[in-house]
């Protein structure tokens, strides 16, 4: 069943008369006519009666009206809503997202909403994953970005994309030449590490002890920068995503495996709370951004 048929129907029912109906949809008669089978053949029943001239509603065509009336009225409304100027969208959207996320994908995805709709407030909260569910379980925030949340949850998670967790070392570090390493070559190696409440964290320590590693975690620090800071002081290393890292020529990333430490970064929802139009847009955005993260990840070297 196609939106044509519920035009072409409605357009009959209201006027009993093919002709007139053909002329309001601007179809000729015969098409009309023949849409109107195609329907009556969809719903297994005769949606009208020709007695000579005349046309008159079944019972079924009666009873499907007022269905087919209200569908094609929740669209036309729908249909109206998306062709509104995205500038004229307005209200708040609180977003909870961790650190990594906050560094440049967040702030990209800010800036583009407010060049396209300045009447919008964004208030962005940088949170640990944790904390960011429990907001938005108590209504506290409308959209997260974050990880899928650990245990049972009421939230809803929409992956976004996959990203490999790499090496980071300066470029004095004795592994800086390496192009790839095993982690059980991590096996005693100095590194420092977001500490243990990451999920991060967790993702890596199921890693080194499926790799039979144990790395030696020479300092806990709970944001990329700092960690960053500690690798271009001493020879250490640190894991991340290779997007939370900006290019520097004093550090070398270098991809892990066997196994290949992998997150999945995506948004959360609470289903409880409806979104607005500014957090739907907002939400396009962030999928849009990440639909070209994935290509850069693909993309050859």
């Amino acid at each position: 069943m196609e939106l044509r048929h519920l035009r072409y129907f409605i357009a009959l029912a209201g006027s009993l008369n093919f002709t007139r109906a053909a002329e309001r949809v601007h179809v000729t008669q015969s098409t009309l006519s023949h849409q109107i089978r195609q329907l009556e053949d969809e719903v297994g029943q005769r949606l009208f009666d020709r007695i000579g001239k005349r046309v008159v509603m079944t019972e079924a065509g009666e009873t499907f009206l007022a269905y087919a009336q209200r569908a094609l009225r929740e669209i036309d409304q729908g249909l109206g809503a998306i062709k509104q100027d995205v500038a004229l969208v307005t209200g708040l959207v609180r977003v909870g997202t961790t650190h990594t996320f906050n560094l440049n994908f967040i702030p990209d995805c800010v800036a583009q909403l407010l060049q396209r709709s300045p009447g919008v407030k964004v208030l962005i909260e940088e949170l640990p994953a944790d904390a960011i569910a429990s907001e938005l379980e108590a209504g506290r925030l409308d959209i997260g970005v974050a990880y899928r949340p650990e245990g049972a949850s009421a939230l809803r998670f929409e992956p976004l994309f996959n990203e490999e967790l790499v090496l980071v070392v300066s470029a004095s570090h004795p592994l800086a030449g390496r192009r790839r390493i095993r982690m059980i070559e991590l096996h005693r190696e100095p590194l420092v590490m977001l500490p243990a409440g990451f999920s991060t964290r967790r993702i890596l320590d199921e890693c080194f002890q499926a790799a039979g590693a144990a790395p030696e975690v020479v300092a806990e620090m709970n944001t990329i920068a700092a960690m960053l800071g500690m690798v271009a002081r001493m020879n250490v290393g640190a894991i991340a995503a290779a997007s939370a890292i900006a290019p520097d020529p004093g550090l070398r990333l270098i991809p892990m495996e066997n196994p290949t430490p992998m997150r999945t970064p995506g948004l959360l929802f609470n289903n409880a709370h409806p979104q607005s139009r500014a957090c739907r847009a907002f939400v396009a955005l962030l999928r849009r951004r990440a639909l070209g993260q994935v290509a850069l990840s693909v993309s050859p070297a």
